[in-house]
């Protein structure tokens, strides 16, 4: 059995959530986009965006039903990233377990590698 290994995998609650919002999408969406930028207090925070078409270089993520695109400048940080989906009584929304992470603002809203 030939197996590829992903840059990034997805857990049920998270493929669950994607498939929500996909539903609620502009016309033309084909996935999520996920990505990084500057901001915050360590240094990046994640981004993510509806997808209308796949970049050049993009990764291209699709398991259990659902399409994640990575950017081509985060990919290097987001290899053997996790992505899950938490609600809880303070607050919902994706959660990134990302190995490559070195430290993480008091606020979780930052990451530096």
């Amino acid at each position: 059995m030939n197996q590829t290994k992903t840059v990034m995998s997805i857990t049920d609650a998270a493929a669950d959530r994607v498939k929500s919002l996909m539903t609620k999408a502009e016309d033309g969406a084909i996935g999520l986009r996920i990505g990084l930028r500057a901001r915050g207090c360590s240094g990046m925070s994640y981004t993510v965006e509806y997808a209308k078409d796949v970049k050049k270089f993009e990764e291209v993520v699709e398991d259990k039903g659902v399409r994640i695109l990575i950017d081509p400048a985060a990919t290097m940080f987001l290899i053997g990233t996790e992505i899950d989906y938490v609600e809880d009584k303070i607050q919902s929304g994706f959660v990134f377990r990302n190995p490559n992470e070195k430290a993480r603002c008091g606020c979780g809203e930052s990451f530096s590698v």
